[in-house]
């Protein structure tokens, strides 16, 4: 992966970012003029396919949004473990998900006055990632 800073951290799969709800999206406007288009005798086998199409995007959907969601409480204890070994103090609770998720950029020598301004000044997760002077980064996440 190329070296990341803060123009170039996230990161895209075109298989799963472009191509995939392309196909899905086609699956479901064919599957529904299939299901208008389909004789009497036929509607029932095409509103089956439509049904699994809509299944397919509700699965493909949470399959997404569970490993977010994973990734976001592993990146939570991995910050709070870290703040409590740099300070001896737990991570300030106000602070809230992506300001933790953009945290994890900063190096350790950054880390501490940058996690007490986000909760002190409201940082947005963009705010926090611009003022990070030396960019830690983040090969690991999916």
């Amino acid at each position: 992966m190329k070296r990341q800073d803060f123009h170039h951290h996230s990161r895209s799969i075109p298989l799963w970012h472009y191509i995939m709800p392309l196909l899905l999206l086609s699956a479901l406007i064919g599957s529904i003029i299939n299901l208008f288009n389909s004789a009497s005798e036929n509607i029932y086998s095409a509103s089956l396919v439509l049904l699994i199409v809509l299944m397919l995007i509700i699965v493909v959907w949470y399959a997404r949004w569970f490993a977010l969601r994973a990734q976001d409480r592993a990146i939570r204890a991995e910050e709070k473990l870290r703040y409590f070994i740099l300070t001896g103090r737990p991570l300030d609770s106000r602070l809230r998900m992506s300001q933790i998720i953009a945290l994890r950029f900063a190096p350790d020598d950054e880390f501490v006055e940058l996690a007490e301004r986000a909760v002190n000044e409201k940082l947005k997760a963009r705010a926090i990632k611009q003022a990070i002077k030396n960019w830690k980064p983040d090969y690991n996440r999916v």
